[in-house]
């Protein structure tokens, strides 16, 4: 996390009556969450970030971006902005829940006529200048209607407005914030959101730019400038601040993580069902299954357990609040299988026939329904021990099974529509709970800025043929506030490729924060690395999203090498490579006879970037398409990710070199070729020796060529270097501005 040497007003008006929250007994804002507002706020003032130098909080999925943001906007009031834009999902539900939510969050300033907050389609004709001289929130869903109307307040009806110190803050900003698509005319273009959020900035003088979301790749992966032929600002972000994790968070470190452990409660939370189960709940097929035969068929087994066992687990814990003398709580279970409005229909007359046969079951006690009802209090009782959690008779929750089933204490919900969302959200913006055990049948609707609270069931099937990343990882409803007694009866249910395949994206999307957290991305922080999938079944996002970048991806033992280019002119290349041959020699010895052919040896990170930047003035005027082939940082920002996240923790921060000399290689090859520049290594003695040393370290191989004018060179020596992947790597993606 990068600090900022820019003195903050930390005594002003808004910011300590923030600080002065409570939930409960609880301080809202930890020392923690603190320092990384502050560090926020100051870097947005030390940048100084425009709108075209974004910052991005990062946060992991329901961990509390909006309470951090709002954190950062009272401490920014208190640092010279007049005025903050929140920038929201495009629903109209979740709009008026964010402009709820700023206004309970900013009452007491609101009441003493020190700010105002306005939904930017709710926005008075005319404001007196009482009103704008106050600090001013706008809420604005990222939809043309809301971006016209904000843009015409800034830049029209209040123009003295557009030209105060503005703060924008992206919310989900990898959501319709960014995307391109080639128009008729064979031309690249924004979309059409993301192009008014982009005009708009960029006439904003004095505005920064704050990105928040916790699937940031798309982001990462923009152009660092304006791509060929597009006026628009860039979004690569400039810093990241990482938002902290609470203590009784749950994400993918719980489900994928620490399921690993035999103690502990996650290793029970995971149960695989059937692929050709989900082929079922796609679409009713009678000669497959018939809904008279939920409770007993074995096709939707998994389904059947699933529903069972969330039943029990409510009464269950419902059992545990009272015994504690605490208010029962309502549970939530969902069901998230299909895009498709067709498929929900299918599945809530499948969960329907489900709790029809249910009650039928309960009214006469039956054997079967006990049956069903012993398997779940079984299962779940290996968690809760696991957990040191109280743990009900049978008898006692079995009775209570019944008056749920007997007393309609089940509701069943499908959830498709954006009204539907905006009927059912509550003042807090989460889904009502309205009975004690709540089914919520839905897909896309029910990701970004929903939250589900208490829910302790999901049966999860999505399952494209290509993952994208930050998708399913916003389909995690699952992750978010749980407490310990809920964590211990919390199910899981999907099929063994989907939930590996989540694994890899928690793997990759851990990593990426770690070595954010640690300092590791990049060079300079320009350039960041998104691991991608060995089996290429998952990529980061939508291609849509950075088809304006130049992207390349790292593979295990893959060539990093410039070519197409020219080099310097002798009177200046010839003392660089004698002053780089010395360093070489003070670094490793002698340097080796030409034709022969030493085997690799490392060295510390630092002394391969240097020598890196030492080769680097001796390529000039690279041809047209080979531009991209060379850029300083890039292969620095390489060597030190590759190095840095090495497999074997102990050989972090070392690069292996390997060195050839005497090398004659022409510029271009002979005619007839199938290139049309060379490359200096060869494979037998060069390439094959490279990657047989590069197993969990990058190789940095670098081959001294003696550069003859005949050859299409300046008539001087010259280092040519070529960096191979390690074997043992993750392929990794990132965007170049060449």
């Amino acid at each position: 996390m990068s600090q900022s040497s820019v003195p903050l007003h930390l005594h002003g008006i808004f910011y300590p009556s923030f600080l002065k929250k409570k939930r409960g007994n609880t301080l809202v804002y930890g020392a923690d969450e603190q320092s990384r507002i502050e560090s926020t706020v100051a870097q947005l003032l030390a940048v100084p970030t425009t709108s075209k130098n974004p910052g991005i909080l990062l946060g992991l999925i329901q961990s509390g971006k909006t309470k951090t943001f709002l954190g950062a906007t009272a401490l920014a009031f208190d640092n010279g902005y007049d005025i903050a834009i929140i920038l929201t999902k495009p629903t109209t539900a979740l709009a008026k829940q964010t402009y709820k939510r700023v206004n309970k969050e900013f009452a007491e300033f609101i009441e003493a006529d020190q700010a105002k907050a306005y939904d930017i389609l709710e926005l008075p004709e005319r404001l007196t200048q009482f009103e704008l001289n106050q600090k001013l929130l706008f809420i604005v869903k990222k939809q043309k209607h809301n971006l016209e109307r904000l843009a015409q307040a800034l830049l029209d009806i209040y123009p003295k407005l557009g030209q105060k110190r503005i703060l924008i803050i992206d919310d989900e900003a990898d959501n319709a914030s960014i995307g391109y698509y080639v128009s008729k005319a064979g031309d690249l273009e924004l979309r059409t959101i993301a192009s008014q959020i982009d005009d708009l900035r960029q006439q904003l003088p004095a505005a920064s730019f704050l990105q928040v979301t916790a699937t940031p790749y798309s982001l990462y992966l923009q152009p660092e400038d304006s791509p060929l032929g597009l006026d628009i600002a860039p979004v690569r972000p400039k810093f990241t601040v990482l938002v902290p994790v609470h203590p009784d968070y749950v994400g993918g470190k719980f489900y994928f993580e620490d399921s690993k452990d035999a103690t502990n409660p996650a290793r029970y939370i995971y149960h695989a069902i059937l692929s050709e189960e989900l082929d079922i709940l796609r679409q009713p097929d009678g000669r497959r299954f018939k809904t008279e035969d939920c409770l007993t068929s074995d096709k939707v087994d998994g389904l059947r357990s699933a529903l069972v066992t969330f039943l029990t687990a409510g009464c269950l814990r419902r059992i545990q609040d009272e015994q504690n003398n605490e208010r029962p709580k309502r549970f939530a279970f969902l069901f998230h299988t299909e895009a498709a409005k067709s498929a929900h229909a299918w599945q809530e007359s499948v969960v329907l026939a489900f709790d029809e046969h249910l009650q039928r079951e309960a009214h006469t006690q039956s054997g079967l329904l006990r049956g069903l009802v012993q398997t779940a209090y079984d299962n779940l009782s290996t968690s809760i021990r696991a957990a040191g959690q109280l743990l009900p008779a049978f008898d006692e929750v079995w009775a209570r099974v019944i008056a749920a089933l007997t007393g309609g204490e089940i509701m069943i919900t499908k959830v498709n529509s954006e009204a539907q969302v905006a009927a059912l959200l509550d003042e807090e913006g989460q889904l009502r709970l309205r009975t004690p055990l709540n089914i919520f049948i839905g897909g896309q609707i029910l990701d970004r800025g929903i939250t589900i609270a208490n829910l302790i069931g999901f049966y999860y099937g999505r399952d494209p043929q290509r993952f994208q990343q930050d998708t399913v990882l916003q389909h995690s409803r699952m992750y978010g506030f749980r407490p310990a007694a809920d964590r211990a009866v919390t199910r899981f249910y999907t099929a063994p490729h989907i939930y590996a395949a989540m694994r890899r994206m928690h793997e990759a999307d851990s990593a990426l924060r770690e070595r954010i957290d640690r300092g590791l991305e990049g060079f300079d922080g320009s350039v960041t690395f998104i691991e991608l999938d060995e089996n290429n079944t998952i990529v980061p996002c939508s291609p849509a999203k950075i088809l304006a970048s130049n992207t390349t991806t790292l593979r295990p033992h893959r060539r990093v090498v410039p070519s197409g280019f020219e080099t310097d002119v002798k009177t200046r290349l010839r003392p660089l490579t004698q002053k780089l041959d010395a360093c070489l020699i003070q670094l490793l010895g002698p340097l080796p006879a030409p034709g022969t052919n030493p085997n690799a040896t490392d060295i510390a990170l630092e002394d391969a970037l240097n020598l890196l930047e030492r080769i680097a003035p001796a390529f000039v005027n690279f041809a047209p398409g080979y531009e991209d082939t060379w850029d300083l940082k890039e292969y620095q920002a390489i060597l030190r990710h590759l190095s840095m996240n090495s497999a074997n923790p102990a050989n972090r921060g070392r690069v292996l070199i390997m060195l050839r000399t005497g090398r004659n290689m022409s510029r271009k090859p002979t005619v007839g070729a199938h290139t049309e520049f060379n490359e200096p290594d060869t494979t037998r003695t060069d390439i094959t020796p490279a990657r047989q040393a590069a197993v969990d370290l990058p190789l940095l191989l670098l081959i001294r060529q003696e550069g003859a004018a005949a050859q299409g060179w300046s008539d001087s020596p010259f280092w040519w270097p070529v960096i191979v992947m390690p074997e043992k790597m993750r392929p990794t993606l990132f965007a170049h501005d060449k």
